[in-house]
This record gives C-alpha cells, sequence and structure tokens, in this order.
C-alpha cells in the first residue's frame, strides 16, 4: 500500500469541503469526536455516519453513506481494518473520490480494489494531523 505524497495530500486537503465520517462517535472523550471537532472548526462540513448514533457535532447522523444526498469529498473511516473491505464497496456506490482510513487502520483487500477502481486511497494517516502538516 502506498499513500499519495505529502503534497498530495495538501492538496487534497485543501480543495476539499464534505467529509463524510464513518463510526463518528457521539462521545466527546473518542478520537473521531476529537478529530472531527477539529476538522469542523477548520471550516469542514462533517457528516456523521453511524446507525447507533442520532447525531455527533450537532449535525443529525446518517446510517449509511448512500443516505447522504450530493458528492462527499472525503469518506474518513473510524472503523476496524477488517471493516474496510465491505466499507469499501459501498464507497463505490456513491459519488466520492477519497476514502481515508484514520491511523491504525489498514486493510490490503479493501486498498486493491478502491485502487483497481481509480479512487485516491489513503490509510493509516490521521486527517488532522495531515491537514496541520499540510496547511
Amino acid at each position: 500500500m502506498e499513500n499519495p505524497s505529502r503534497q498530495e495530500i495538501g492538496n487534497i486537503l485543501k480543495k476539499s469541503k464534505r467529509i463524510a465520517v464513518i463510526g463518528l462517535s457521539d462521545n466527546p472523550a473518542r478520537t473521531s469526536y476529537m478529530v472531527s471537532k477539529a476538522m469542523q472548526g477548520q471550516g469542514y462540513e462533517i457528516i456523521p455516519v453511524n446507525p447507533t448514533i442520532d447525531s455527533a457535532l450537532g449535525v443529525k447522523a446518517v446510517s449509511s453513506l448512500k443516505e447522504i444526498e450530493g458528492p462527499i469529498d472525503i469518506v474518513n473511516v473510524f472503523r476496524r481494518s477488517e471493516f474496510l473491505p465491505e466499507i469499501a464497496i459501498e464507497f463505490d456506490e456513491i459519488d466520492s473520490n477519497v476514502f481515508w482510513a484514520q491511523q491504525g487502520v489498514m486493510n490490503e483487500e479493501a486498498y486493491r480494489f478502491l485502487k483497481e477502481r481509480g479512487y485516491t486511497v489513503i490509510m493509516d494517516r490521521c486527517i488532522k494531523v495531515e491537514h496541520a502538516l499540510t496547511k
């Protein structure tokens, strides 16, 4: 697996506006909440994707990516690595080009599936850290 260069990641973050966050928790102590809140604070629209919560960060949650209307710039995944293949299949059915798995999350099968279809794939990187490093 090979991630885009830091410069390419910076360009992605600069042109992106909407981030769907799979596994976003409504618990402020969870990493997904803290990272998403920071990104929201930087001006990104955060869309929580989690069937087990009603809302997070003041935004109504959706159960799946397919419920989101309009294009999504980045799908940011806070789920365990073994869930990435099924998430990749759903990702392939929506209007988005960037699949981002958070730090510590990676899966070769999902990576190959997405790259074969021409998507930008970033794995095992924290979006908040990358944003800070590429500002």
